[in-house]
Order: C-alpha cells, then sequence, then structure tokens
C-alpha cells in the first residue's frame, strides 16, 4: 500500500517543523515555497559587499522543553548559538545567520522554492495542488502560511476561512543599516514598545557574524502601519536618520540602507489552538498565529499537526 503523501504550503518554521516530524516517522512530505529562501521570518540578507543582516525574527528564546531540546541539538550541530546581547538573558541565534536555523531543521527534507500556490482544491478522495509551473496531487494538505494568506487561498465559502477570520496579524517595518567602523555601539539590543523604532539591535554583536558596524531597526506596528505602502526605498530613507539618532551616528556615514516589508509580521490576536483541521481530516492549517508571536510557537503549531496527522494515519 502507498504511503499517504503530504504536501505542505510554506517553509517557515511551522512547515520544516511539521515536515522534520513526519519525515522523521518515515512519512513521504513534499515542502511548496513562494520565497527563494526558506525559514519564512527566520531570514538572512547579505549584501554583494558582504552586509549580513537578520531582518525577520531576531532570535528563539524557549519555554517549552522539547523545542529547547531541538535548539541545544542544533546548538552541538554548530546552527545556533547563544547570544546574550547585553540583556542579561540567552538568546538561540542562527550561525552564521538565522537562516541557518532553518537550514538546520531541513536537512534531507523535499523542498521546492519559488513554487507559489495558486489554486488548492479537493477532488474525489485527494487535494489537487497547483502551481505557476506543476499540478500535484496529494492526501494530505498542511497549510503553513500567514492566516490571511490561507484564508485567501482557501476562498471564503470554506468552513474554515471564518475561523480564520478571527486572527489578527500587523506588519513591521525592517531597516538594514551598515557603517562598518564608523557607527558607535551604545547598545547591542534595545526594545522599546513606546518608540516608532521598537526594536534596534546590532547585529554584529551576534555570534558569528561577518563584518562590523550592522544594524537591525524595526518599526512598532503603528508606524509601520502608516507607512506600509510606501517604496522601500522610501521607507529606508525615513528610517535611518530614526536609527543613527538613536545609536548616535551620522546618517552620510551609512554604507548601505535597505528596508524590507514584513506585512504579516506580529501576530496581534492569536487563534488561541495549535491548529485548525477540516471535518474530512485532510487538511490542517498552522503557523505562529495559531499561538502568538515567537519562534517557539511556530514550532508548537507544526509539531502538534505532525502529531495529530501521525496519531490517525
Amino acid at each position: 500500500m502507498t504511503a499517504p503523501r503530504t504536501v505542505i504550503i510554506g517553509a517557515g518554521m511551522a512547515g520544516l517543523a511539521c515536515a522534520r516530524r513526519l519525515a522523521d516517522a518515515g512519512e513521504t512530505v513534499e515542502i511548496l515555497d513562494k520565497g527563494r529562501g526558506i525559514g519564512g521570518r527566520l531570514a538572512t540578507r547579505r549584501t554583494a559587499d558582504g552586509w549580513q543582516f537578520d531582518h525577520g525574527a531576531q532570535y528563539a528564546s524557549p519555554n517549552g522543553v522539547d523545542f529547547k531540546t531541538v535548539l541545544e541539538a542544533a546548538r552541538d550541530a554548530g546552527a545556533v548559538d547563544l547570544w546574550e546581547g547585553g540583556s542579561g538573558e540567552e538568546h538561540f541565534v542562527g550561525v552564521p545567520g538565522m537562516s541557518a536555523m532553518a537550514k538546520y531543521l531541513a536537512k534531507g527534507l523535499d523542498i521546492h522554492q519559488m513554487e507559489e500556490v495558486r489554486t488548492l482544491s479537493p477532488v474525489n478522495d485527494h487535494w489537487a495542488v497547483n502551481t505557476e509551473t506543476a499540478e500535484r496531487t496529494a492526501d494530505r494538505v498542511v497549510m503553513t502560511v500567514p492566516a490571511p494568506q490561507a484564508a485567501k487561498l482557501l476562498g471564503p465559502a470554506h468552513p474554515l476561512s471564518a475561523r480564520l477570520g478571527h486572527v489578527k496579524m500587523a506588519p513591521c517595518l525592517t531597516l538594514m543599516a551598515a557603517f562598518g567602523d564608523a557607527a558607535p555601539v551604545p547598545f547591542a539590543q534595545r526594545r522599546d514598545a513606546s518608540d516608532d523604532l521598537s526594536w534596534i539591535a546590532c547585529n554584529s554583536d551576534k555570534p558569528g557574524r561577518p563584518g562590523p558596524g550592522c544594524w537591525i531597526a524595526q518599526a512598532g506596528v503603528a508606524w509601520s502601519e502608516k507607512h506600509l505602502e510606501l517604496e522601500r526605498d522610501d521607507i529606508a530613507a525615513l528610517m535611518l536618520p530614526m536609527l543613527c539618532d538613536r545609536i548616535g551616528a551620522d546618517p552620510a556615514s551609512a554604507l548601505f540602507a535597505a528596508a524590507h516589508r514584513w506585512r504579516y509580521a506580529h501576530v496581534a490576536t492569536p487563534l488561541g489552538a495549535p491548529f485548525l483541521k477540516d471535518e474530512n481530516g485532510s487538511l490542517w492549517l498552522g503557523g505562529d498565529w495559531c499561538l502568538g508571536p515567537r519562534v517557539e510557537a511556530a514550532w508548537d503549531s507544526g509539531t502538534a499537526i505532525a502529531n495529530d496527522i501521525l496519531g490517525h494515519s
């Protein structure tokens, strides 16, 4: 008898956690992702000049034993290390970038990048999963994209779309700036929810990062919502003086500055459950939006989906 075939849409932490658990149990799994890289917000941007930035999730700080065990194993493998960042707390970061955390989980998995799913529909006893370049069939589908994207793909008539409508997500605009040796380093990281730049970090302070003077600044929700639809160059032009004011640098000394738009960065109102599942037991939806704005929440959701599948195989 042929093993059930699972297609996972999304190669962020939730999708990778689900695939890793299923593959390790001997299941047939294929991951489709629309991006050039894997990891979702476990992202690392590298420039032609050698600058490097963790422009999405800054670190992972586990609360649960199971997730900490995964991070410790990744640390033993050299893919993760600890970063205190002057906070007195231990944060796990990928080495040499946050994307290394995703790549560690992805080893040996069947992942297809630059494949955006355009349509998803049930056909008899299976699912038809269609991208721009290929048509696939699957016995089971797991969607780990942001809740608004999942709702769009399912369509308003699907029974799960109403549940997705209760989830609220918020954007984050991020600045990546490099100063080399020219910039002062008044702190390694700073969080201030009352500031338009709610998070600032010296990326170069993290272990294993190449080059000095690389900074990340992430705007708060209100500022991000106000400026969300600006061109990225315009966003960078607004955020660079703000960052320089906070760290005491001259904007003219910046050697590189670029912005990134995370449209669904923050989980404002989570689902309140690890995942959603259709009545036929062949479609699962999950991600950090199920449980909260943490890397661990995405891992918990993906792992819970995999355990549910394995428990009902």
